[in-house]
Formats: structure tokens, C-alpha cells, sequence
């Protein structure tokens, strides 16, 4: 399938140093690291590498540093089929991160390293956005990046689907990643937002807020659309993407035209529930804006897929989630289309 759909990821390649603790430590308290590890990791890489597993043709955007860390990081993606020529090296430490794994799988992730947050769009990478079929943008990419990405694409006149994550919560963005003011302009520029539970509250003020709000939001863009005949062509001040909303092992929420809907999440052994998220926002690019008729490049993106596709996209991305948290790391158990096709065979 590889070549069917360009798609540009913009987000950090990073080293993770794993910890496999007895507990996620309290304020104060402690834990025992059983077992210290090393992985590839990081949003961009992490989404890139599932794109890639599934065969898609996928290139990313990034920074690291002229390190150690980030010597690694480029010898991670030499050996998948990523296009990382759009990768550069500066003089900033690497970005990389400490992951404790607790035994049920949860984890939490501090994050160091200035590589990624001094990256900016030279032109080679602006080309590469504009003619890209599908872009997808983490919350952490800097401000300046986010806002130079949202000027190109409307200045574009057949622009790329625009998938955006909204990653973390505002006082881990401030100064690192993509600003308050600039995430609101990708509510309304992008075709598919995604939101975990901490993001959705530090934004919306909790899952349940953002569901209505995103609801209302659709419903008055389709009752204008309808009023004045515009057909709900995306424009930045005048709409909603689609959006999922991220729970966890509780599931997702997906708000499609006024509408939610529920979709539990597999039952599987989980080792390591890092990376989770991103392999799940592969799978719903893999199936809803990179698929066929998925209306990428069209400026309608989602829009286009009926009720019964959002389904199965959902289903699809789910299996990509879990079975990656079936093995150690971001990566470790990112799967093949083959291997989702038949975990889902499986649980018909």
C-alpha cells in the first residue's frame, strides 16, 4: 500500500529510557526500578514507525541533537522505511525521556531535551507539507512551527487533511509546544482533532465538557452549512473537525456531525501501555484519511466517511493500540496490517 497517500508527520524522534517500577511513586513516595531499559520513542517517531508498520508512505518532520541521543534516534529510523531526510541536527541536547512502566502497564513521562523545541520549517519542509496528502501535528511541536503549518496549509490551494493531537495539558505546553491561542485555530482548521483525558481537561475542563462543546460546535456548523449553502467546506472560523477523545483502557469517544459515540477498547495482556495513544492516532489516519475515498487532499478529509466506516475505523485503530501494548516501549509491538487484520478476525 505504501505510496498510495503522502503523509507528513511533525513531532519529536526521542530516545526513552524505560524503567519497569514496583509503582507509580505518590507525591513523596518511592518505587523500585526492576529493569532499565532503552527504546525509540517520541510523538512524531512513535506515529511515524506505526504509519510506516502498516505500509503507508510516511516522512517526518523533526530535530535532534548532535549527540549520542540523537545519533540513536537516527540509527532507529535507518532501519524502517520512514523518510527521515527532513530530520535535522542542531547543537541542542537531544530530546529524550524517563518512562516509569508500572505492572499494570500505566506509566507516567518526564521529558527533557531542546532539540525538538528549536526546530523551525525551513523550505524544503514547508514543500514537503504542502504537498503531502495527510499532516498530522503533536500539541508539543513549538508555537512558531504550529503557526507557520496552519498559515501554509490555508494559503494552500488543494490543502492536506490536518490531523492534530492536542498531547498534554496547557502548563506542560507553555513555553515548550503549541500555545492556547494556537491550538483554538486548529479546533476549527483541522479535519481530525484527538484529545487524551488530561488534555480534555485542561482545555475543555473534563472529557464530558469537551463532548458537549464539540457536539454544540458541529451541529451549528451543519445548521449553517445548510442555511447559506456552503456545504460545510472546512475554513478556520467556521467549523469543527472530528474528534476522538481518548480514555484509555476505558475507550474512546468519537464526535462525528453533532453525534458521540462509544467504543470500548480490546482486552489484552498489557505489558506496556506507552505509545498507546500515538499507534491508536496511526490507525485512524491509516483508515479514515489515508484510505481509499477518505477524501484526503480535498479540503473534506473525514467528512466523507459514512457511519459504518467510522466504526470500523475506530475498531481498526483500537486493534493497532493494543496490540502494541502487548510488548515493551512506544514501538515494541507496533503491528503489521496483516497482524491487525487477523487480531480483529479473530475477535468477529
Amino acid at each position: 500500500m505504501s505510496g498510495v497517500t503522502s503523509i507528513v508527520v511533525v513531532g519529536a524522534a526521542a530516545i526513552d529510557e524505560w524503567y519497569a517500577v514496583s509503582n507509580l511513586p505518590e507525591p513523596d513516595g518511592g518505587a523500585f526500578a526492576s529493569e532499565v531499559t532503552t527504546a525509540f520513542g517520541g510523538v512524531g517517531a512513535n506515529v511515524s514507525v506505526a504509519l510506516d508498520r502498516l505500509g503507508r508512505d510516511v516522512r517526518l518532520v523533526s530535530r535532534v541533537g548532535d549527540d549520542e541521543y540523537g545519533r540513536r534516534a537516527r540509527e532507529y529510523l535507518a532501519e524502517t522505511d520512514v523518510d527521515a531526510s527532513r530530520v535535522s541536527v542542531g547543537d541542542d541536547p537531544s530530546t529524550r525521556s524517563v518512562v516509569l512502566s508500572a505492572p499494570d502497564g500505566e506509566r507516567a513521562i518526564v521529558t527533557t531535551g531542546e532539540s525538538f523545541r528549536e526546530l523551525r520549517l525551513d523550505s524544503a519542509d514547508r514543500e514537503a507539507i504542502v504537498a503531502a496528502d495527510v499532516v498530522f501535528v503533536t500539541g508539543y511541536t513549538p508555537d512558531a512551527v504550529s503557526r507557520r503549518l496552519l498559515a501554509l496549509v490555508a494559503a494552500t490551494a488543494d490543502p492536506p487533511a490536518l490531523v492534530f493531537d492536542l498531547s498534554g495539558p496547557v502548563e506542560e505546553m507553555v513555553g515548550r509546544g503549541t500555545e492556547p491561542a494556537t491550538v483554538h485555530r486548529f479546533l476549527h482548521a483541522a479535519d481530525l482533532l484527538v484529545a487524551g483525558d488530561v488534555a480534555a481537561a485542561a482545555y475543555f475542563g473534563g472529557s464530558t465538557a469537551a463532548i458537549e462543546r464539540i457536539a454544540a460546535a458541529q451541529r451549528a456548523r451543519a445548521d449553517a452549512a445548510r442555511g447559506d449553502g456552503s456545504g460545510g467546506s472546512r475554513d478556520a472560523t467556521d467549523g469543527w473537525p472530528r474528534a476522538v477523545l481518548t480514555h484509555g483502557a476505558d475507550g474512546v469517544t468519537v464526535l462525528a456531525d453533532g453525534d458521540s459515540r462509544r467504543f470500548e477498547a480490546f482486552d489484552v495482556d498489557v505489558v506496556d501501555a506507552t505509545g498507546a495513544g500515538d499507534a491508536f492516532v496511526a490507525g485512524l489516519i491509516d483508515q479514515w484519511l489515508a484510505g481509499e475515498g477518505g477524501g484526503v487532499g480535498t479540503g473534506a478529509g473525514v467528512d466523507a466517511t459514512g457511519s459504518e466506516d467510522i466504526a470500523e475505523g475506530a475498531r481498526f485503530a483500537a486493534a493497532v493500540a493494543a496490540i502494541n501494548c502487548t510488548e515493551r516501549s512506544a514501538q515494541g509491538g507496533l503491528p503489521t496490517r496483516e497482524a491487525v487484520e487477523r487480531f480483529l478476525s479473530e475477535r468477529e
